[in-house]
């Protein structure tokens, strides 16, 4: 069975999204099946990064939430701006972004056990090597259940001082919810800072290891989030560095998850 792995922050403004969207390209161009769930139901936004409308689709990871779908019917192939050239299979699990859409669930929330219980068959029914969630910023009902079944939690933070304390309860509560793997991705880090000193600081600061020190980058900000990184600047530092992350999370081994609902 695939890995289930959840992307997570304290607070928004950590290119979390552009993160998720060039890492399943990565994996996908080694010849990997890989699935992006963006779950952030309040503010979608990755499918911006493959050049998808989701308001145009019949079925979303929204209508999937108001019971109008099977979570595997949401799922699309990414074959336009952004698809990998190799082997392997990218698909998205985008959310709807209209009000009639957000509002509900705002106002109601939605059941995230019924969600959890159909990740593992949505990972049997893609045959997906790596399942990635782009989550919500920060603390919700939804994040801390999914946070609880993930093979690995990925938690991205900047070198800014109200990330680390933020994230210090991060890590609290992936550690009361028994998460097997917890990581860490420090983003956006300035030229003067040596990615050594601060991948040490933060590994001493919450005693887990460090997958990634990523540069600041220029050229993301003038993307703009019109693509996927790292198909845009293949041979970008920022790509190479992602690149390693990649490597870092498929040798992760899967934790033993129940059996998806029907299987035999």
């Amino acid at each position: 069975m695939g890995q289930l792995v959840s992307i997570h922050s304290y607070r928004g403004g950590t290119g979390k999204s552009n993160l998720v969207a060039s890492l399943a390209f990565l994996a996908a161009r080694r010849g990997k099946r890989v699935a992006v769930l963006d779950s952030d139901l309040q503010a979608p936004g990755v499918h911006v990064l493959f050049g998808f409308n989701p308001n145009g689709m019949p079925n979303t990871f929204s209508d999937f939430v108001a019971g109008k779908c099977d979570l595997s019917e949401a799922a699309y192939r990414v074959d336009a701006d952004g698809a990998p050239n190799g082997s392997g299979n990218l698909f998205l699990i985008p959310s709807r972004l209209t009000l009639d859409a957000i509002m509900p669930l705002l106002a109601d929330g939605y059941d995230a056990g019924r969600v959890n219980d159909q990740l593992s068959t949505l990972i049997n029914k893609l045959q997906l090597d790596l399942l990635l969630l782009d989550s919500h910023p920060g603390f919700n009902e939804e994040t801390l259940l999914t946070a609880a079944i993930c093979d690995t939690l990925v938690i991205v933070l900047r070198p800014d001082q109200q990330d680390y304390h933020g994230t210090a309860v991060l890590v609290e509560m992936a550690a009361r919810l028994h998460v097997p793997n917890i990581r860490f991705l420090v983003n956006k880090v300035m030229s003067g800072l040596e990615p050594e000193d601060v991948g040490a600081k933060v590994e001493q600061a919450y005693g887990k290891p460090v997958i990634g020190v990523l540069p600041f980058r220029a050229e993301m900000a003038t993307l703009g989030s019109k693509g996927v990184f790292a198909s845009k600047f293949p041979r970008d530092p920022l790509t190479a560095a992602i690149d390693q992350v990649v490597t870092a999370l498929l040798e992760q081994e899967p934790t033993d998850r129940p059996p998806p609902k029907g299987a035999a």
